[in-house]
């Protein structure tokens, strides 16, 4: 059964039953608690002692044993969906409880099955037959038993019979031509590095320490668990193939697209899917409910009041470094030797804001083809050879840059540092790997035109740039750009926008100022510079008043919510005070919006609002996900907080405000991976090392008039465009009593298609 539960339990929950619930499960001697941090023991220990020591044991809670499933044949099963775009096909085998040994074996399993271009699954699938771009096995081990799942999304119009037999034929190969020692040790050097990554933050530690506590029974159990992943070997791997996989029974389910039930598996039969039917008006059932007297625990003390504040955390900057090669390429370090883990990132300015407007999709398609093969290299041993460091490389593309970001053990990062060169200098341009690498990007564009929250996110793109913007594209592109593109636009981009005087490397971790210069050396004379200008869009004026654009989801469950307008740049003196500004509005889960919309109605599971903004201006977004037939009152009640907020804001938010901003930044750039976005921040806006210290100021010296006069100047909920997605036929017209200055229909690509 889900966490969550059906809504016919949900709606059937009383009272009594969650007082049950907790009577049963929420006592102290059922509880673990974890303190991870800077602190006095003695202090710390005395305050437990006084706030928890004194509530009552609850009932003996047992720890539950294992309840692992057998199957008698295999189940087959298929559902209609009324959004998908494409087919989908799971494969369940039950399997084994958590930190069984076998577990472990099953892991690697899932990891030989799928990972990488050596795994089966994906020569079969994705390589020979072309028959699914994503395919995924992985062994979910929980407390009182486990699956092994295989998970594959087929291309467009592929029988998911189909995709059955391809994954038997894998599993065929699999056992002819079966795995090495050194597939193993790549494992465990990935899992190593993924473990000092999950310790990585005080919080990472405390989840660790509780979670070995609570179901392991020892909280210094990860010693074991190292141990355990450490004795995984090959006879393991195979062992557990044979006992719970090869020839077993399973669950098979088939997802498929309305209409198209050919699709499906062959001998499955319709599984009972329960769907919440779609009320045109929000009917709240007015529930009355009796005063009950609060019975209160007795206490040694006043709980009511609140203890005293501790000191004012105190920021501390990390010790900074930074460079300039004799090619213009910038470098900016950090030297922190808490773990044995480096993390580096080469950010190369462009990305999508340098796409022809009448090409786009080459920067997205740059980052994917880069990562495949180098010219001395093929895209197999280029991921061996990664992977058997225990490192991770990958390339992405944003609005304005060009990411190359890895991680990396600090014993390897020499190592890493010569892939990454040649991952960069010496590009393999492979025909063959392009060529699937569309396919996955084309399918995988149909399969986004079914979810309303991407379908949202490019529409509101093109309504805020408007079409003479590249923002207004989506980085993709659409099926149609991506098909036209070829390996040419690929090197054209390449030998155009790459250079080092346009790029900046970062790196933080267990590594020195000197050892990291001294990787980079050799780029002054492999990578010379070349002239770069970053083209600049005029930008849309923001709205002279509210405008609804409507696009239709028939049937849709939720409809989602964007409202907003161009405000600021990242760059702009106002930016960071609004971000301040924003907090107690939807910055953070105690924002009104949230409060409103999630803890007083009912009507979504989380609503924010917020600034976005890079070297160009970036939108005001307040946004959520509603009930549908709560759409009419969400909008409104987004509409009226805005325009109450400025009046409405009092001296207890800001106190609010200034309190969670600078205690957070006690944590904000704990990691790594934190401490590599502070440099990387610094590079792409010129922003001084202490710039953490000068928003601080920022935040601590703002009045209450000063946040005022911000929200007055941008949030202004009369100009701004509303974009809803979701089901017309109920929605459409209701929302127009709102009282809109221009409502629009518009289709899944942002344009009118409907003018009242």
């Amino acid at each position: 059964w889900q966490v969550i539960g059906e809504l016919q339990d949900l709606k059937n929950a009383t009272v009594e039953d969650v007082k049950e619930f907790h009577h049963n499960f929420y006592g102290p001697n059922n509880a673990t608690l974890v303190v991870a941090g800077d602190f006095d023991e003695k202090q710390t220990k005395e305050w437990i002692e006084k706030y928890f020591g004194e509530i009552k044991k609850g009932p003996e809670v047992e720890p539950l044993k294992p309840q692992l499933v057998t199957l008698d044949s295999t189940k087959r099963l298929f559902h209609e969906d009324n959004f998908a775009t494409a087919s989908q096909l799971n494969m369940v085998w039950p399997t084994v409880q958590e930190y069984n040994k076998d577990a472990y074996a099953l892991n690697f399993l899932a990891e030989l099955l799928s990972e990488g271009k050596k795994a089966p699954l994906y020569k079969v699938l994705t390589k020979e037959k072309q028959f699914a771009s994503e395919v995924y096995a992985f062994n979910n081990a929980g407390e009182i038993a486990g699956t092994f799942r295989i998970m594959a999304t087929a291309n467009s119009g592929v029988p998911l019979d189909s995709i059955e037999k391809g994954i038997f034929d894998a599993f065929a190969m699999f056992e002819k031509d079966g795995f090495t020692d050194k597939d193993i040790e790549r494992i465990k050097a990935s899992l190593e590095t993924d473990f000092y990554n999950s310790i990585s933050s005080v919080l990472g530690k405390s989840f660790k320490l509780a979670g070995y506590n609570v179901f392991a029974g020892d909280p210094e159990f990860y010693k074991k668990e190292i141990e355990n992943i450490q004795s995984v070997t090959r006879d393991d791997v195979m062992r557990v193939y044979n006992k719970y996989i090869k020839d077993k029974p399973y669950v098979i389910t088939s997802f498929v697209p309305k209409g198209h039930t050919e699709l499906a598996a062959a001998n499955s039969v319709r599984a009972h899917v329960v769907e919440e039917k779609i009320e045109t008006d929000n009917q709240e059932e007015e529930v009355v409910v009796e005063e009950e007297e609060i019975i209160k625990t007795p206490s040694g003390f006043d709980r009511s009041v609140e203890p005293p504040k501790g000191p004012e955390p105190v920021l501390h900057i990390p010790q900074q470094w930074d460079s300039q090669l004799e090619n213009g390429m910038k470098v900016f370090g950090i030297e922190n030797d808490e773990l044995p883990l480096v993390n580096f990132s080469l950010v190369i300015e462009g990305g999508h804001l340098v796409d022809d407007i009448e090409k786009p999709g080459v920067a997205n398609l740059i980052s994917d083809i880069m990562q495949e093969g180098t010219a001395n290299k093929t895209p197999e041993e280029l991921e061996e050879a990664i992977e058997m460091l225990g490192a991770s490389i990958y390339i992405y593309t944003t609005n304005n840059s060009i990411v190359l970001r890895g991680n990396c053990l600090s014993r390897n990062y020499a190592k890493t540092m010569d892939l990454v060169k040649e991952i960069l200098l010496e590009p393999r341009w492979d025909e063959e790997e392009f060529a699937l690498i569309k396919t996955k990007t084309i399918n995988g564009i149909k399969r986004m035109e079914a979810r309303p929250n991407v379908v949202a996110r490019n529409v509101y793109r093109h309504l805020l740039y408007g079409n003479d913007h590249i923002y207004g594209q989506s980085i993709t592109g659409t099926a149609a750009d991506v098909e036209a593109l070829t390996i040419d636009d690929m090197k054209d981009y390449y030998e155009k926008w790459f250079s080092p005087s346009v790029s900046a490397y970062h790196v933080a971790g267990m590594v020195s100022e000197k050892e990291v210069l001294k990787q980079l050396k050799d780029l002054n004379s492999r990578w010379p510079a070349k002239a770069v200008e970053i083209p600049e869009y005029p930008l849309p004026d923001a709205p002279e008043s509210a405008r609804l654009y409507f696009v239709d989801f028939p049937d849709a469950k939720q409809s989602v919510i964007n409202i907003g307008y161009l405000a600021l740049a990242r760059t702009d003196a106002d930016y960071f005070p609004a971000t301040v500004m924003n907090y107690k509005l939807g910055g953070s889960f105690n924002g009104f919006v949230n409060l409103v919309l999630r803890e007083e109605k009912g009507y979504t599971y989380g609503a924010r609002t917020g600034f976005s903004g890079t070297k160009v201006k970036g939108p005001f977004t307040a946004s959520s996900s509603v009930r549908t037939n709560t759409t009419y009152e969400s909008v409104s009640i987004f509409r009226n907080l805005m325009q109450e907020y400025p009046d409405k804001l009092s001296e207890a938010d800001l106190e609010f405000t200034k309190n969670a901003l600078i205690k957070s930044n006690a944590r904000k750039f704990e990691t790594a991976w934190s401490l590599l976005g502070m440099l990387q921040n610094r590079s792409m806006y010129g922003f001084p090392a202490d710039y953490i210290k000068n928003e601080e100021n920022i935040i601590r010296d703002m009045t209450l008039a000063e946040m005022k006069e911000l929200a007055r100047e941008y949030i202004v909920p009369g100009r701004m465009i509303y974009l809803i997605v979701g089901d017309a036929a109920t929605q459409y017209e209701n929302l127009k009593k709102i009282g809109f200055d221009e409502v629009y229909q518009v289709d899944k690509e942002g344009n009118i298609i409907q003018v009242p």
